[in-house]
């Protein structure tokens, strides 16, 4: 299966579909930080690119719920963080999961179709994640897990805070790849 990354970085996603065995790439504005097909650059350049799939991350800082007191000053960039995701989910892919924490996309273009926790996929933590699909079904939790730490939500402020909060959790890739790849 043909599987792009659209806005990840971290190759997190992109190595659970690639261990699997499918042509996989991600694609970010920021260098990967681990080797790997990677695309540095705007993910419009390859969104046509005869993709099977696409999982989706687009920005969250001018989206998500927590960031709700700054709305007011920043109106332009959330229609346009808007505009962006309505891009990636209408994008000529025929199965697209676009990913974001809870977030004005709920309100302003569509309610998510799942909405999973960490402790689903094998985490003792919690960070609400919305899933909007197109040609996909839910992700299956693959390990309930006790543990209910907010420990995302805690991180103390330093420069790779956004990083560390925007990276996916590494059994939420693995069922990803293990229930979506199967798709095709």
């Amino acid at each position: 299966m043909r599987v792009l990354v659209a806005c990840e970085y971290s190759g997190t996603v992109r190595d659970a579909f690639r261990t699997r065995g499918h042509d996989v790439m991600s694609c970010d504005l920021l260098p990967t930080d681990v080797p790997g097909p990677h695309y540095q650059g705007d993910v419009r350049d390859v969104l046509g690119d005869g993709w099977d799939l696409m999982i989706a991350h687009p920005p969250c800082t001018h989206l998500a719920a927590s960031g709700a007191r700054w709305f007011h000053l920043k109106q332009q960039e959330q229609a346009e963080a808007l505009e962006f995701v309505r891009l990636l989910m209408n994008a000529p892919i025929p199965r697209i999961a676009v990913e974001n924490p809870v977030s004005v996309i709920s309100s302003r273009i569509r309610k998510p179709d799942q909405i999973i926790q960490p402790w689903m996929f094998g985490h003792g933590e919690t960070k609400a994640t919305c899933l909007w699909l197109k040609g996909l079904e839910a992700l299956n939790p693959t390990n309930i897990v006790d543990g209910r730490e907010d420990r995302i939500h805690r991180l103390p402020q330093t420069k790779n805070r956004w990083k560390i909060r925007s990276t996916t959790y590494s059994g939420i890739a693995a069922a990803m790849a293990d229930q979506w790849g199967m798709t095709a």
